[in-house]
């Protein structure tokens, strides 16, 4: 399976900022970690044996619980943490596996120090930016489901401006005539797009037009000959369809033009060689907020404090110019500060797109835990949720501080966020018996009033606002967005 693969890659990259080796021989502490990722695949096959994401999840989570060795915990944390973005416990996702951003030598000054540099508004400048390039690179943190959310806001802008193929570096190739066909991702479409913003990113892209077309390399390619044969891959797409201009989501570093990667080049720098299109290069997991402050960027909070963002921004010089971090990447996008209600993420609006649903765990019928999975009404129902979650009101479901649910209420409710519109919303156990079916319309605000404090996002519009309130989440932004299209 592929993402075993991508595995070993992205892990061992980030051990590199995570964990220091324990005092031992650096060959030691190797071969402990090749051990480890060994003993994770043969966990996540187990798990993938159980029907069902939240029966895997519970594989996942004891054998987590069940094996202290730091090469093991930095190891399968990653794995961990991909499954509990995927059943929607976002909070827990982050504290399995975070990459301390550390600062590197080359790193830009802050823009706070740079005349003439000041924040707007990520969701409108980009496309403008990205209105000269055929193609677009845009990056993620794989189980920071946070990195993905600005994408699938910035969709619909970029269709926009001419781009017509939505590239996912998660999709397999055997199921992507079908997507087309289909319209929503299903289990097979793809690993990371059980996670449901990432499969709402590829849901809004088939919805708004774009060809939906994979790239991921064949399973024998690892390393430098992966990172080769993507591009080979995108350049192609382009040379069967001249017509064509490219929006690409792929994973950390892949998409940086310039640089040391990982002892080899990387995919962008080989796809322009191999095209001779330079792209546009937008980096979005670096400058994002922790649960654990000390794992942020040290430029992070002073811009925050300075800003104060309700939306993700971009700084730009006086003459328009965009500020980027990192050589290597175009432009660096900041997302504000997390907030949190009645234990998950506000940023799952998608920055004004979506509105919470509030879900009472009577739909449980004392069956915890439970999984409670809202889909469109027109998809089928092996279509990947618009959002989904887990309740579960019992302490003892916590296993060495890795919470199934933030629940802790005797009947614990939890909010959905979805787009206005019709749904049928389903609660079920690890086993898969449904509890209830239930046909639910959600209407514009939502069915529930907002959380006190600063908004996360300005719900009321789109962002179009430049003024100093638009990048704060202040007030309404002159043109309105009522979150019923993508």
């Amino acid at each position: 399976m592929r993402h075993a693969c991508t595995l070993g890659l992205v892990t061992l990259l980030a051990l590199a900022w995570l964990l220091p080796a324990p005092a031992q021989i650096p060959s030691v502490w190797r071969e402990q970690q090749l051990e480890a990722m060994e003993k994770s695949d043969t966990i996540m096959k187990q798990a993938h044996d159980r029907k069902g994401l939240l029966a895997q999840y519970q594989v996942l989570r004891r054998a987590y619980a069940s094996d202290g060795q730091p090469a093991f915990r930095a190891i399968f944390g990653q794995y961990l943490s991909w499954y509990q973005s995927f059943i929607g416990d976002y909070a827990d996702a982050e504290i399995a596996f975070s990459i301390q951003q550390k600062p590197l030598s080359d790193d830009a000054p802050s823009p706070l120090t740079l005349p003439g540099y000041h924040p707007v508004l990520a969701a409108t400048y980009l496309p403008r930016l990205a209105a000269g390039y055929r193609v677009v690179f845009l990056n993620e943190a794989h189980n920071i489901a946070l990195t993905r959310t600005l994408t699938v806001k910035l969709l619909k802008a970029l269709r926009e401006e001419g781009f017509n193929t939505f590239a996912a570096e998660t999709l397999y190739r055997s199921d992507i005539d079908a997507l087309n066909k289909r319209g929503y991702p299903v289990a097979d479409s793809g690993f990371y797009t059980r996670e449901p913003i990432y499969a709402e990113m590829v849901r809004t892209a088939l919805k708004l037009g774009y060809k939906v077309v994979a790239y991921e390399a064949d399973q024998n390619h690892t390393g430098d000959a992966r990172e080769a044969q993507q591009a080979e891959h995108l350049w192609q797409i382009l040379k069967d369809d001249p017509n064509a201009r490219l929006v690409v989501n792929a994973g950390y570093a892949h998409i940086q033009k310039t640089g040391q990667f990982l002892g080899a080049q990387s995919m962008a720098e080989h796809f322009i060689k191999d095209s001779g299109i330079v792209p546009l290069s937008v980096e979005q997991t670096i400058l994002i907020p922790h649960q654990n402050r000390s794992m942020d960027h040290p430029d992070y909070g002073a811009i925050i404090q300075s800003v104060h963002p309700g939306q993700p921004i971009v700084f730009i010089s006086a003459d328009g110019k965009p500020w980027s971090l990192r050589p290597g990447y175009d432009v660096s996008v900041i997302f504000p500060e997390e907030q949190f209600k009645q234990g998950r993420p506000t940023w799952l609006t998608l920055w004004g797109l979506r509105v919470p649903y509030s879900v009472s765990g009577n739909m449980c019928q004392r069956h915890f835990p439970c999984i409670v999975e809202a889909r469109y009404a027109d998809e089928g129902d092996d279509a990947i949720p618009a959002d989904r979650m887990v309740l579960d009101p019992i302490p003892l479901m916590t296993i060495d501080d890795i919470k199934i649910t933030t629940g802790d209420y005797s009947i614990p409710t939890s909010e959905l966020y979805l787009r206005p519109g019709r749904y049928r919303l389903t609660a079920s156990d690890e086993n898969g018996n449904v509890f209830i079916r239930q046909a639910i319309t959600v209407p514009e605000g939502g069915n529930d009033p907002p959380a006190a404090g600063p908004a996360p996002a300005n719900q009321a519009g789109t962002g179009c606002a430049e003024s100093t309130a638009a990048v704060q989440g202040k007030g309404n932004a002159p043109c309105k967005n009522t979150g019923t299209h993508p």
